[in-house]
C-alpha cells in the first residue's frame, strides 16, 4: 500500500498532499480532544498507534512502486473513532518513511489518503452497520476486511490516475492494479482480520472501559 517516493508525478503527489491535509488537521483537533477530556486513555491509544505500526511494517512486494501488508487501523478506528487514526496513521507514516524507508515523503499525502482516511472511515461505516445485527467479533472481522480492501482500492485508484493505460484508459489500469493487489492483499486482509479479532478480545479483557463496549 505505501506507494514509493518519488514513483507518483509531482502533480499527483501534491494533489493527494492537498486532499489528505483537511483530514489530517481535524484529526490531531479530535485527539487533542479526546486526551484532554480523558487522559487515561493515552495507554489505549499508544497500543493501538503501535499496533498501527506493528502491522504497516510487515512489508511484501507487490505492485511496482508500491508495496502489500495489512493495514492495522481497526483498533483505533474502534476505540477512538476515523479522525484519530488520521494522525496516528500520519505519524506511522512519517516514522516508517525517514527510518525504514518505508513509503515516502513526496508520496505521504496519497498514502495517508489510502491508510488513514478511506481505510478507517471504511472500518467505521461498516462495524456501525454490522455491530447491532451480529456477534461484535464477527462485525470487527468483516469491518477490518473491508477497510482492508478498501486501503489498497484507493492505492489501485491512485496508481492508476498516475499511470493510465494509454489505450485502455483508467478504469483498465485500475482493474490490473486492483488484480495484481488481490493476490497478496486477499489473503493478508482474511489473516488480519483474524488476528485483529484475536487481539480485541484480548484487550478487552485489560481495557473494557474502551473495548468492550464497541
Amino acid at each position: 500500500m505505501h506507494i514509493a517516493e518519488g514513483f507518483l508525478p509531482v502533480a499527483h503527489a501534491a494533489a493527494w498532499t492537498v486532499i489528505s491535509t483537511p483530514f489530517a488537521i481535524q484529526g490531531f483537533r479530535r485527539t487533542t480532544e479526546v486526551l484532554r477530556s480523558d487522559p487515561e486513555r493515552r495507554l489505549m491509544l499508544a497500543a493501538s498507534g503501535a499496533f498501527l505500526f506493528a502491522l504497516t511494517a510487515v512489508k511484501l512486494p507487490s505492485v511496482g512502486g508500491s508495496s502489500s501488508h495489512p493495514t492495522g487501523v481497526a483498533l483505533a478506528a474502534l476505540g477512538f473513532g476515523p479522525s484519530v487514526t488520521v494522525a496516528l496513521a500520519l505519524i506511522v507514516l512519517l516514522f516508517q518513511a525517514v527510518l525504514l524507508a518505508h513509503g515516502g515523503i513526496t508520496t505521504l499525502g496519497a498514502n495517508l489518503f489510502s491508510l488513514g482516511v478511506a481505510g478507517p472511515c471504511s472500518f467505521w461505516l461498516v462495524h456501525r452497520l454490522l455491530r447491532r445485527w451480529c456477534s461484535t467479533s464477527a462485525a470487527v472481522f468483516a469491518a477490518t476486511l473491508v477497510a482492508s480492501l478498501a486501503t489498497y482500492s484507493v492505492t489501485s485508484l491512485q496508481l492508476s490516475l498516475a499511470f493510465p493505460d494509454p489505450h485502455a484508459g483508467i478504469f483498465s489500469s485500475f482493474l490490473r492494479f486492483g488484480a495484481i493487489f488481490a493476490v497478496t492483499q486477499g489473503p493478508v486482509a482474511l489473516a488480519e482480520a483474524a488476528f485483529t479479532v484475536f487481539t480485541l478480545r484480548a484487550l478487552s479483557l485489560l481495557a473494557p472501559e474502551v473495548y468492550a463496549s464497541r
